[in-house]
């Protein structure tokens, strides 16, 4: 038998109410080998067959593991998990790794639950959301300037699902509202960061900053700090 860090990983994920980040990971390994040597042994007796040494297994638990030997890890542990159909899978979000079950069980668990089911985005609020999350920090002027028509709802309905939050004012005329993308967005995507977003070819920065130049003229926002949740002194 050898040591298999994909089973270690994934009864941790198990064990676990919070996502696991990489230094999660690696801090069990370090405390692993800061155990007395009969305790090293003993937590690997229930993996063995009989007639191996414990001996050799505890040399293979390597005293550190590189962020790049956990990410290898997560990703072959992740396409097995495809591959078995398994009613769950590893997803790798903002806040590190974590199981979820997999989609085609959610009517199942809704059912469990006595949940409904959830509404869709509209087509206006999706595009909404792509704007703030490629042209972050943008304004309210900035969106409906590329997008062409009032997107005071979809802003409303993007906050409301907390996809998106007010995260300051720009510097211009008005000081109107900034919005931008939180974890929530990403965990709604399937994304660790907001840099895994795929290229834009439809907001090329030249068009963009065309619009935005154009609506900067007329900005205007009349709602103060504190009704939008921030500091009441000093500058964002």
């Amino acid at each position: 038998m050898e040591f298999n860090f994909q089973r270690i990983f994934k009864s941790l994920l198990f064990s676990s109410s919070k996502s696991l980040t990489v230094k999660d990971f690696q801090d069990i390994i370090t405390r692993y080998h800061n155990l007395p040597s009969p305790l090293k042994k003993e937590m690997l007796l229930g993996g063995m067959v009989e007639g191996e040494s414990t001996e050799n297994i505890v040399k293979q638990v390597p005293v550190l593991i590189t962020a790049t030997q956990i990410r290898d890890s997560m990703d072959a542990l992740a396409e097995s998990l495809i591959k078995n159909k398994e009613v769950y899978r590893l997803v790798n979000g903002p806040n590190g790794y974590r199981l979820s079950l997999s989609p085609d069980f959610a009517d199942w668990i809704r059912l469990l639950r006595d949940n409904p089911k959830p509404q869709r985005l509209s087509q206006a609020a999706m595009e909404t959301l792509a704007i703030v999350a490629y042209r972050q920090p943008v304004s309210r002027s900035e969106i409906e300037a590329i997008r062409g028509v009032s997107s005071d709802s979809s802003i409303n309905t993007l906050l409301e699902h907390e996809l998106i939050l007010v995260s300051g004012r720009a510097d211009l005329p008005g000081r109107p509202l900034q919005y931008e993308t939180c974890d929530k967005f990403l965990e709604y995507c399937g994304l660790s960061s907001i840099e895994e977003l795929p290229a834009s070819d439809i907001l090329s920065p030249e068009q963009v900053n065309e619009w935005i130049l154009e609506a900067s003229n007329h900005e205007m926002e009349t709602l103060s700090d504190t009704d939008v949740g921030l500091p009441t002194s000093g500058k964002i």
